[in-house]
């Protein structure tokens, strides 16, 4: 499966879906993404997560960049 950029921010301010998922519980799939930071354009290895919101499921990987820096990907279509 292929991941897509989707943002980066501050370690619990970043939004996805449409919300700050840092408000969200999240369930770790045990599950390796294969990124490449936009930034630097450095690869990095981000455990999947799922979280619910609104009754829905949504995967992401995520992971910090740097310290306090958090990025977020979603899989690509």
């Amino acid at each position: 499966m292929g991941w897509k950029f989707e943002t980066a921010g501050p370690t619990g301010e970043c939004k996805a879906f449409g919300v700050n998922i840092f408000k969200y519980p999240w369930r770790n799939c045990g599950e390796k993404a294969v990124v490449t930071d936009p930034r630097h354009g450095v690869e990095k290895v981000f455990p999947v997560y799922e979280v619910e919101i609104g009754g829905t499921p949504h995967r992401f990987a995520g992971g910090e960049f740097s310290n306090g820096v958090f990025g977020v990907y979603l899989p690509e279509e």
